[in-house]
């Protein structure tokens, strides 16, 4: 819009924050008095409807997190995450950032997709030493009992 700050561009990306948290969205003009009473009273304005509902935890993974890293999987990995799988090392072929464990990553394909944003049950240097491996070589890599999933499927969303 000529007087907003943000443009069509900026509104998208909330539609899409909106989207991802669950919520409904409408976009009206601020221009006229009473822009809500314009909105809920008249209809005038665009509505985003959630293409479905999101948990707070799932919403807040899906936000504006600040991403310490990410994860590079493979189409096996990708596809397995679709299906609502947690990510398992097997599926990592790259690592970027410096993050800790339980902190936020972007998990992305092949291509540099973002497909999902989880939190890391291992810190990167963990990570590395673990990519593409199975789950029953990870005791001897790390020299400890490991977790069961590089990002478990409850402190992921897809995206």
């Amino acid at each position: 819009s000529g007087m907003g700050s943000g443009g069509m561009t900026s509104k998208l990306q909330a539609a899409g924050i909106a989207d991802l948290a669950g919520i409904a969205l409408v976009i009206g003009s601020g221009l006229h008095p009473a822009p809500i009473a314009r909105v809920t009273g008249q209809g005038i304005g665009t509505l985003f409807r959630p293409r479905r509902k999101a948990g707070a935890r799932k919403a807040w993974l899906g936000g504006r997190l600040r991403l310490k890293g990410a994860l590079l999987v493979d189409m096996g990995a990708a596809a397995a995450l679709g299906r609502g799988s947690s990510l398992l090392a097997a599926g990592i072929t790259g690592v970027e950032g410096d993050f800790q464990r339980g902190d936020a990553v972007a998990i992305r394909d092949g291509e540099g997709r973002v497909l999902a944003h989880g939190l890391a049950e291992y810190d990167a240097a963990e990570c590395a030493r673990l990519v593409g491996r199975q789950s029953g070589d990870q005791a001897a890599i790390l020299g400890y009992a490991p977790r069961s999933a590089v990002v478990h499927r409850d402190q992921l969303v897809l995206l």
